[in-house]
């Protein structure tokens, strides 16, 4: 209980005389009401507010009355539904971040001490980010499960996606777990995805756990980031309980953590007594009749479709026969054919499940997310899960250039209908629907790299399409139109802030706040701006700002139409010939702009070949080729080209407008006028 003291509210103190009479205390009546209750917890608990160590260690019975809120909390809850009880020997977590703020790399960490693999065996960084993607990317696109056993407990983790595009991920594991650990940077601190999981925690009602990690940077301010931390509770309305979290220090590149920021253990022994400790066990109707929510989906080429949850009632066993319900008057029948539980990192078969796991079930071919495994005779669905709605669409059409099938394997509307139609079975926060014209599906998401993730994820599967420019899905309320807001937070060096300013605010962007960060020379900005404004952004602002700035973005709000807003300034050259380009017909064409291409490059009429130097298109032809006379020169002529601009698939989606398309296949990413909205480019 010693350790428990030195720490950020976890535990509560009964306040004495002696502590109210502290000549750090001011007022509460001068504060604003809101933070009367909690802000009085905060004079007696937080680091940077504390009490001197000589009045605390002066009233020893001080010590016999901490007490981890989250066991108040869990006595209340028994109290109030005497039928539910804790099972005790589970803790059900997620790790939750902003990205980059490194909770994969702590989770490697656990798993090594937790001995989950041999002290000989090779293991590789951030062994939970399996996906290629994600190993290329360097971020957690889906969650991933697994457990580690400490002393007599079973730990389930889960690791959840740190970029706010893939929040839908994040909201429906919450569903799964008791408690969170909420991974903080220690220069950083809450950036807008650490704002987003949070507020879905506390609206669960989980036990919260702040883990103010990569402590051992030169930079690291951790006082300040549990103080904004803190402040970000209050912001959320968090109540009393939740806002006495636990605060744990550590480094997850090293593998310690502790009670503070000076003392840290060798190990993450601290962090492990602290899930246990303030992390309540589920809450299980032990006798009551079998209920598990299907919360995420797996394939497997052998064993078919496997559905993964909590299991909330009852006991679950191989072989039996259940029943599959998406609402009271939807149900159908099935049987149980394999059972697996998470135990290191791997799934292993058993033959029963007790409620209050994790486990994955087999057998059912045409399972949901949403729908309840329940009993055959008495089931009852569980609530299902929602998500937030998506804010940006894109179109998906069939390839019409004239190199479609040359590199793809599916190129029909079929194949493209049946692809996207089965990517909505495990990714909730997308929606497909059908298009203005046959051939084409509109796709929404949760932002840009929501679907730039999944049209990547289609183009290493063999399929050949197009795509149109993100638009964002605005909504009409009493006759205004209304259009989603961000919060855009952006890190850069004092040189090149005005440079951002002016560009934010040519895309409507109100700031909110600045303030320096623990980096020398570094500002922080933070502005409310249209999503609309957000496209393409980030690669003007990296270039005003010499590759410098760092942007973090999350969904705000709806609010009024901003007007009208210029996304790019300058046109495109397109080719008005098709054939191989030539070094002949490049080196005059650089005059114009930067190009896209090299030479002996095929391309055809309507391709977008580079960037014109000036507004508008222009069209020009790369492929001409020098004229053969009989006129024999004295030396030959030299041709130097520039290196041309490589544009990654991310970077095309921002770059093309209302009048043209991404043509994606295997092996190629293009762009190139759309043929149905054809314009009269300056030069024909």
């Amino acid at each position: 209980m010693e350790m428990a003291i030195g720490s950020h509210p976890t535990c509560k103190l009964t306040p004495t005389k002696s502590l109210l009479s502290s000549s750090r205390i001011i007022e509460p009546s001068k504060l604003n009401p809101i933070y009367s209750s909690s802000w009085q917890k905060r004079q007696f608990h937080g680091r940077a507010l504390s009490i001197k160590t000589k009045s605390i260690n002066s009233r020893t019975p001080l010590r016999n009355s901490v007490k981890c809120s989250v066991t108040e909390a869990t006595d209340s809850t028994t109290e109030i539904k005497p039928q539910l009880v804790r099972r005790d020997g589970i803790r059900n977590i997620a790790i939750v971040a902003h990205v980059d703020h490194g909770k994969t790399t702590l989770v490697d960490a656990m798993l090594r001490q937790a001995k989950v693999f041999r002290d000989n065996q090779f293991m590789q960084e951030r062994i939970m980010d399996s996906n290629d993607i994600e190993r290329e990317r360097g971020i957690t696109i889906l969650s991933k499960n697994t457990s580690i056993q400490y002393n007599d407990t079973k730990i389930n983790i889960i690791d959840t996606p740190g970029h706010s595009d893939f929040g839908g991920e994040v909201e429906r594991i919450l569903n799964m777990v008791e408690g969170i650990l909420l991974v903080v940077d220690s220069v950083e601190g809450p950036m807008p995805q650490t704002r987003f999981v949070l507020k879905k925690a506390l609206e669960f009602g989980h036990a919260v756990i702040v883990v103010v990690n990569k402590i051992d940077r030169s930079s690291a301010r951790p006082d300040f980031v549990v103080n904004s931390t803190f402040e970000l509770f209050i912001e959320l309305n968090a109540n009393d309980e939740q806002c006495d979290f636990q605060v744990i220090y550590a480094s997850g590149i090293k593998g310690t953590a502790g009670l503070s920021p000076e003392k840290l253990a060798d190990d993450l022994g601290p962090l492990f007594e602290t899930i246990v400790r303030c992390i309540p066990g589920p809450q299980i109707a032990k006798d009551g009749v079998l209920q598990m929510l299907a919360t995420s989906i797996e394939y497997d080429e052998h064993k078919g479709r496997i559905a993964i949850g909590r299991l909330h009632a009852g006991a679950l066993r191989r072989g039996m026969d259940v029943r599959i319900c998406s609402s009271e008057n939807e149900c159908r029948f099935g049987k149980v054919s394999e059972l697996f539980v998470y135990e290191k990192f791997n799934r292993v078969p058993v033959d029963t499940v007790e409620a209050g796991d994790i486990c994955a079930v087999c057998g059912f071919d045409d399972i949901q997310i949403g729908e309840t495994i329940a009993d055959r005779a008495f089931g009852m669905p569980l609530p299902s899960i929602k998500v937030e709605e998506p804010t940006v669409r894109m179109a998906f059409s069939i390839n019409t250039s004239p190199f479609v099938g040359r590199e793809g394997k599916y190129v029909t509307g079929r194949n493209l209908r049946d692809r996207l139609f089965r990517e909505l079975e495990r990714n909730l926060a997308m929606k497909v629907e059908d298009g203005e014209t046959s051939d084409t599906l509109i796709v929404s998401g949760r932002g840009t790299l929501h679907i730039t993730i999944l049209i990547e994820n289609m183009r290493r599967e063999g399929y050949e399409f197009m795509v149109g420019p993100p638009k964002v899905i605005n909504k009409k309320v009493n006759d205004k139109l209304l259009e989603p807001y961000e919060i855009a937070i952006v890190e850069v060096p004092e040189e090149y802030m005005g440079p951002v300013v002016e560009l934010l605010g040519r895309r409507r962007g109100q700031m909110i706040d600045m303030q320096g960060t623990g980096a020398e020379g570094q500002t922080m900005m933070k502005y409310k701006i249209p999503t609309r404004g957000l496209l393409g952004l980030r690669n003007s602002i990296l270039t005003v700002s010499r590759g410098t700035a760092l942007l973090n973005t999350i969904f705000d709000e709806y609010g009024p139409w901003a007007g009208d807003i210029n996304t790019r300034d300058l046109g495109s050259l397109v080719a008005f010939e098709g054939g191989t380009s030539t070094s002949y017909a490049l080196a005059s064409s650089q005059d114009r702009g930067q190009m896209f291409i090299r030479p002996g490059v095929d391309v055809y009429k309507g391709q977008i070949v580079g960037i014109h130097q000036r507004p508008g298109d222009l069209a020009l032809n790369v492929c001409k080729k020098k004229a053969a006379t009989n006129v024999r020169s004295n030396k030959e002529v030299s041709v130097v080209l520039d290196t041309p601009v490589e544009f990654s698939l991310d970077d095309c989606i921002e770059y093309i407008q209302e009048d043209e398309l991404v043509e994606v296949t295997p092996a190629s990413i293009r762009m190139c006028k759309n043929p149905k909205m054809l314009k009269k480019f300056r030069g024909n």
